[in-house]
């Protein structure tokens, strides 16, 4: 099902998990061309048919190569060269594997799929129950040091007595993906009625309908749960809310099935929602 609504650069970057910055600087290397450009205030907007090409080249940026490369390679999709390009690159990250392990894994789904669905993730349709939620909000250097929210909250969870009754997870306040300065909220379901203190928070939370996936594997296959969520709403017609910093029950949101610690990275489960418009 074809698109043809246009979105802002920064429902784009949101729905591509690439910044405006880097959306931009694609516009500028001839990657990702916005399909109009206003002419009077030079505001860039895209289309959601757009977003296949900005998955697959944040796949291969994710992986390592350069903008120059990519490129390249793009050149060569569909062809010996573009499988050979995939091999030899993962050859190169194995040499660093403790700082390349997350470009690892993607690579190696890469050169298994060659682009098609992955068996450890897995997209539906859901209803989220009503909740009543325990947070803490904070703004970390990036997403993955999110694990720095819960240092400071899992202590005042203890300190003023709260029992969670489930998994908890994260909220991403932003509209956009960011490459810095990530505003988030770590949350734990709670009774309702139950109180806190500050710096923590309680929100009791409406019914949602979202597009959730559900991963199994290291944290590093979230973003790509965000294309396979994107995927499957465009083939069903769904359209997103737009998050709003005013309105936390628009947000989209992780939920953590397992806890890191708890089992082997490549056996963690995560599940990630969109919500629906």
């Amino acid at each position: 099902m074809s698109d043809t609504r246009y979105l802002s650069i920064g429902e784009f970057s949101a729905r591509a998990r690439l910044s405006i910055r880097m959306l931009r600087h694609y516009d500028e290397r001839g990657l990702l061309r916005p399909a109009e450009i206003d002419a009077q205030t030079g505001y860039r907007r895209y289309t959601a048919d757009q977003l296949d090409s900005a998955a697959l080249i944040r796949r291969l940026r994710d992986v390592g190569f350069t903008v120059s490369a990519i490129a390249a390679v793009l050149a060569a999709r569909g062809s010996d060269a573009y499988h050979q390009a995939l091999l030899l690159q993962r050859e190169t990250l194995a040499s660093d594997l403790r700082v390349a392990q997350g470009r690892l894994t993607l690579i190696d789904h890469l050169i298994r799929s060659q682009g098609d669905i992955m068996n450890d993730i897995t997209v539906s349709r859901a209803t989220v129950p009503a909740m009543t939620i325990v947070s803490l909000r904070g703004t970390v250097p990036t997403y993955s040091d999110e694990g720095q929210l819960w240092a400071r909250m899992m202590p005042e969870i203890a300190a003023q007595g709260i029992t969670p009754i489930g998994p908890g997870g994260v909220i991403e306040h932003d509209g956009e993906y960011r490459e810095s300065e990530v505003d988030e909220s770590i949350w734990l379901p709670v009774a309702p009625g139950t109180t806190v203190d500050a710096p923590l928070s309680v929100t009791d939370l409406p019914e949602r309908e979202t597009v959730v996936a559900r991963v199994v594997g290291p944290y590093s296959l979230i973003t790509e749960a965000h294309t396979r969520i994107d995927e499957f709403a465009r083939s069903e017609g769904i359209q997103f809310a737009n998050a709003d910093a005013q309105s936390i029950e628009r947000d989209n949101f992780n939920v953590y099935l397992t806890m890191p610690g708890e089992v082997p990275d490549d056996q963690h489960v995560t599940e990630v929602h969109m919500v629906i418009g």
